[in-house]
């Protein structure tokens, strides 16, 4: 029989935390620092002293074998027994809440219950150590308990956590029943699926991680979901994670769910949206100590989880705000503290790959219960970088030494300043370098030690000081410094080779990046924290470059045929344009030739993509110049939520005459977004979407020219070719679908492209001139 495990300060902190939601920011200990600063306290004891003492004890709730385990900073076993819980952070010791140092001493307390038991003493002293990090002070409390007195406290603890054992236990006994019963949503499988289903299913079994490139069409979200579920019925896993880089993706989730549930499914199923789009109007700008819905959260939030659980099996951000707004309960905290309860939690990447945001109390340990959906997995490459990467900029510093000035604070605020001071100074060191060399960056290729020194020390003091200020521009401005400097300080800690320092200075604004070239081993690091995981997208080729920069070049590969039929798509490639940057305005004629024969062959709706803004504004300026008669719509590069909402709409409204739409590559319009029947007829691709040329790039092709020898391909070519196949992948979504794909691109009729087509894309044809392209597209239509 398997045993679950749940850590000691999980099993006190479910239980004995009362009191307010503390939102307020966070204690600058990062976990390499509090490690620091237990190793140093532990030292300092005698030479009986037992640091990080393994503590666990085997129990039974509802029927179900349980270790609750944990680790003593440190025990003394002689004639009598002492147990040490060290606890690290800013505030004082006076300043902390009663409830953190209940929790602080529970957690003691239990080591002490299992262990005067399992060493049959009759008591123990146990010392709280406070080690205050802004001021080195260390307080120490000490208590003597009973081994009745704390082994009663541990059989209540047990008993209230086993009533929350039988919730999820009743409920998982209808969950696994009907996942058994469950049949394929649909009445048969379209091509490909069922193997798809069945290698998703074979890796959950083996404990591997599974890559699959599976077009447009294919069925990839119900694919793999269903074979999930069905482990998750027979109790192979216990959790899904899907995981996605978009709000559109994470509805075809919610979509595939609801659709299965029509099948008589039952799971709890939570999407967790981001903080600013669910809290509660009213709670925007307002303090926690004021907020109502933070004022005693943890005396209501047990009875809202009970309450949401009864009643509701789907948590979207709708249902979380109802049960929220009923328990006065802030929505985005009740729904992570909701999450511990669902079977599928539905969220960005960053929930579980981000160093500054992933859900802790899902993985800060390995849980083989958990699996991982991992939905249009290219967008994860670029996604991780910003993650693992970091910036600061002195133009911060200088705003916030100018509200100082304008300020009438009081003496509070001296220490403030002079930490300001000293962190502006390090800037303007680095600032000096700059008169002497005539380009506008620096690259550095070890850490900023100074700098991040000085931000440790802003940090501390502002800390202290900001909870006591108004609001108002001043500390608007601090708090936002505060936390560019806490991730900088963060993300510091993973400074590696893989890392570079990255110095620009536009304007006199000197602007530091830690960025991150190869983030692989971390995001391996993180899915360790799962059984497995499914990578799948309709672009994942060359699947070896997204196997290498995921962090799992011993996963499984799936690359599947598209479902749909080859004489529904018609690729067309011409070698008579050239789009290199040097030559781009001698080829406008042909772009505009190649555009109009594309859309004068059939009535209907085109999409045309562009490399950049400017050079798509010439195109579509030319383009309408010419042919004025035609409806064009042009995306612009800060277009808001409506308009972008109407450049669709212009798409999915009939009408009698030609629509030609101009966007991006890689951007809004190339990906995510479902044009169907005659809603789009064309797609033109202009250049093969290289990304512009840059010192961020030019380091990825350094750094990987080194690794691998593929830096150009990493840096530029893979990561252009992919904004190519997703803008392509607009046109055919399903099997009424019909249409061209233009690729205006001498190069793509070079190896070095066509060695990256898909196999749906091995049926191109090459075009020489803009009569044959005439003739190619019209043929295409007769058929």
């Amino acid at each position: 029989m398997s045993v679950t495990k749940i850590g000691i300060r999980q099993l006190v902190e479910f239980i004995l935390r009362t009191g307010d939601l503390n939102a307020t920011m966070n204690s600058q200990n990062t976990a390499l620092e509090g490690a620091r600063i237990h190793r140093k306290l532990q030292k300092q004891r005698d030479e009986n002293y037992e640091k990080e003492y393994y503590v666990k004890r085997a129990v039974e709730m509802d029927g179900e074998a349980f270790t609750i385990e944990g680790r003593a900073d440190g025990v003394i076993i002689d004639d009598d027994l002492f147990i040490e819980e060290i606890k690290t952070s800013d505030p004082t010791f006076e300043e902390l809440s009663e409830n953190t140092k209940t929790l602080y001493w529970s957690q003691a307390k239990v080591y002490g219950a299992i262990l005067t038991q399992d060493l049959d003493f009759e008591k123990v002293t146990i010392q709280l150590t406070y080690y205050q990090r802004p001021t080195d002070e260390v307080i120490e409390k000490r208590q003597t308990f009973t081994r009745i007195e704390l082994t009663e406290f541990f059989d209540d603890l047990v008993r209230q956590y086993e009533k929350w054992i039988k919730l999820r236990n009743d409920w998982r006994t209808e969950r696994n029943q009907a996942a058994r019963k469950l049949e394929f949503p649909f009445p048969e499988y379209r091509n490909g699926q069922r193997d798809l289903a069945v290698a998703v299913y074979k890796t959950i079994l083996i404990k591997q991680r599974l890559f699959v490139e599976a077009p447009t069409g294919t069925g990839k979200t119900v694919s793999t979901m269903f074979p999930t579920i069905k482990a998750l019925g027979e109790e192979v896993i216990e959790r899904i994670f899907y995981l996605t880089a978009k709000q559109s993706t994470q509805h075809v989730a919610e979509e595939a769910i609801e659709l299965m549930a029509n099948q008589g499914l039952r799971i709890k199923a939570i999407t967790i949206t981001a903080k600013d789009r669910i809290i509660f109007p009213e709670e925007v700008d307002m303090k926690p100590e004021e907020n109502p819905y933070m004022i005693g959260y943890y005396d209501r939030v047990k009875d809202g989880i009970e309450d949401a659980l009864e009643n509701e099996d789907k948590f979207d951000k709708a249902v979380i705000q109802t049960y929220a707004k009923k328990h006065m309960l802030d929505p985005f905290e009740f729904s992570l503290d909701l999450s511990l309860f669902c079977d599928l939690i539905i969220g960005d990447y960053n929930y579980l790959f981000d160093p500054m945001v992933y859900l802790q109390r899902f993985f800060t340990i390995e849980d083989q219960s958990n699996f991982f959906l991992i939905d249009e997995a290219h967008n994860l490459v670029s996604r991780s970088r910003a993650m693992y990467s970091a910036v600061v900029e002195q133009a911060l510093v200088i705003q916030a030494q100018e509200l100082f000035e304008a300020s009438t604070t009081d003496v509070d605020s001296k220490q403030v300043k002079r930490r300001l001071t000293q962190l502006d100074n390090e800037f303007e060191l680095i600032h000096q370098t700059f008169k002497n060399q005539t380009k506008d960056y620096m690259v550095e290729y070890n850490p900023l030690d100074g700098l991040k020194k000085a931000m440790l020390n802003f940090n501390e003091v502002v800390r202290e000081w900001l909870p006591k200020q108004p609001d108002n521009d001043l500390t608007s401005t601090i708090l936002d410094l505060f936390f560019a400097n806490n991730k900088y300080i963060k993300i510091s800690e993973y400074f590696d080779e893989s890392y570079r320092i990255l110095i620009q200075n536009p304007e006199d604004n000197i602007k530091i990046e830690e960025q991150i070239l190869d983030p692989s081993p971390y995001l391996d690091a993180s899915l360790k924290k799962g059984r497995g995981a499914i990578f799948f997208s309709a672009t994942l080729s060359p699947v070896e470059y997204y196997q290498e920069t995921l962090g799992s070049t011993e996963g499984l590969i799936l690359q599947m045929a598209s479902p749909f039929e080859e004489k529904q798509q018609n690729l067309l490639i011409t070698s008579y344009i050239d789009t290199r940057y040097a030559a781009r305005q001698r080829n406008l004629p042909n772009i505009i030739a190649s555009i109009a024969t594309l859309v004068e062959a059939k009535t209907g709706n085109y999409l045309i993509f562009g490399p950049s803004y400017a050079y798509l504004n010439q195109i579509a300026d030319a383009f309408q110049e010419m042919h004025p008669e035609i409806e064009v719509h042009l995306q612009t590069s800060q277009m808001s939520m409506e308009e972008r909402t109407a450049f669709l709409d212009a798409f999915r409204t009939e009408k009698s005459g030609t629509l030609v739409g101009f966007a991006v590559l890689g951007g809004l319009f190339s990906e995510g977004i479902d044009l169907i029947n005659e809603q789009l007829i064309g797609v033109g691709i202009v250049s093969v979407g290289l990304p512009g040329l840059s010192t961020e790039r030019n380091l990825l092709k350094e750094y990987f020219d080194e690794k691998n020898g593929h830096g150009f391909e990493y840096a530029y070519q893979l990561p252009g070719m992919n904004h190519v196949l997703q803008s392509a992948g607009r046109l055919i979504r399903t099997r009424r679908d019909r249409g061209n794909i233009l690729l205006m691109d001498q190069r793509f009729v070079t190896s070095r492209y066509l060695n990256l087509f898909p196999r749906h894309w091995k049926n191109y044809q090459k075009v020489t001139s803009v009569s044959d392209l005439q003739k190619a597209v019209k043929a295409f239509w007769k058929l």
